[in-house]
């Protein structure tokens, strides 16, 4: 949420109690220090790969 307005987090639950998480969430207020050492613990070019295993892509309709 401190990446900018045109970035929107979407985070997936199946549980009530992790929705509620989710939400309390949005109250966090970080720092500029901490959003760049956040941003400095991966970098973009690190994340790879598919979302899924490829045998559960069929069964997505993907």
């Amino acid at each position: 949420m401190h990446q900018g307005d045109d970035t929107v987090p979407i985070p997936g639950t199946k549980r009530t109690a992790h929705l509620l998480e989710n939400i309390a969430a949005t109250d966090i207020a970080l720092s500029e220090e901490e959003v760049r050492e956040i941003g400095a613990s991966v970098k973009a070019d690190a994340v790879s790969g598919t979302r899924y295993p490829e045998k559960q892509l069929g069964g997505l309709g993907i």
